[in-house]
């Protein structure tokens, strides 16, 4: 369901991970949340990064566009609520797209909880 890019742990998920996955990933890395880069113009999403910015690279390298990246943090616990998604990340800052680390345009936002909601089975 997911396919590893590289050596790095980083998944990039094209079909779907299971909320197992992402609790495992979870108490693994930081305790309650999981890392993940969501590509507005693919569907897709890399997961298992200590950084955002290492998610980004490894989506560019597979062929996706910066400008579609948008860095959010999962809290698996928090599965099914408004709380499951958090928009904060460094990547997200872009002086004539986005002013701060969250996620200005609703419009954007919403697109993320598709491509999110789509690739997470609970």
């Amino acid at each position: 369901m997911t396919d590893e890019v590289d050596g790095s742990g980083i998944l990039i998920v094209r079909d779907q991970v299971t909320l197992v996955a992402l609790t495992t990933m979870a108490e693994g890395m930081f305790g309650d949340l999981v890392k993940a880069v969501v590509d507005l113009g693919r569907m897709v999403m890399a997961l298992g990064g200590a950084m955002h910015a290492d998610e980004e690279a490894d989506l560019i390298a597979d062929g996706s566009t910066q400008s579609d990246l948008w860095g959010i943090n999962l809290y698996p616990a928090a599965f099914g609520t408004a709380e499951f998604i958090e928009y904060d990340s460094m990547i997200n800052l872009r002086p004539r797209q986005n002013r701060t680390r969250g996620v200005e345009d609703p419009a954007t936002r919403a697109a993320i909880v598709a491509v999110v909601e789509r690739l997470v089975r609970g």
